[in-house]
């Protein structure tokens, strides 16, 4: 009985590690979406490769205002609208996606 009691706990032990590592990953793939993110933006609004690590940094930045992509969505389409471009919703939220799927890769093969 007690051996079972150990792998159980062993077992609950791993679960939880893996569920803390995958978090961290996310966590991580997020940050770096949202980077590219505000490069890609930046790109498209003409900024200097200064100011496009500045914006990038500011996007990253946006996401920690509240749960989910809502934040980071809108401070980058409303800095496409400040600054006069015309950029569609959709290509937008494609735009969040692909990255996100981009960097998620890039994390887990350790990059």
């Amino acid at each position: 009985m007690l051996s079972e009691m150990t792998t159980f706990d062993d077992r609950e032990k791993a679960f939880e590690a893996k569920y803390a590592l995958d978090q961290e990953q996310e966590f991580k793939a997020i940050a770096r979406r949202n980077r590219m993110l505000g490069l890609w933006a930046a790109e498209k609004m003409g900024l200097s490769s200064e100011s496009a690590d500045q914006y990038a940094a500011a996007v990253v930045r946006a996401d920690f205002e509240q749960p989910g992509d809502e934040d980071v969505f809108r401070k980058v389409a409303g800095d496409f609208k400040a600054s006069g471009l015309s950029v569609s919703e959709g290509e937008i939220r494609s735009k969040i996606d692909e990255l996100a799927s981009i960097a998620r890769e890039g994390i887990r093969a350790g990059e």
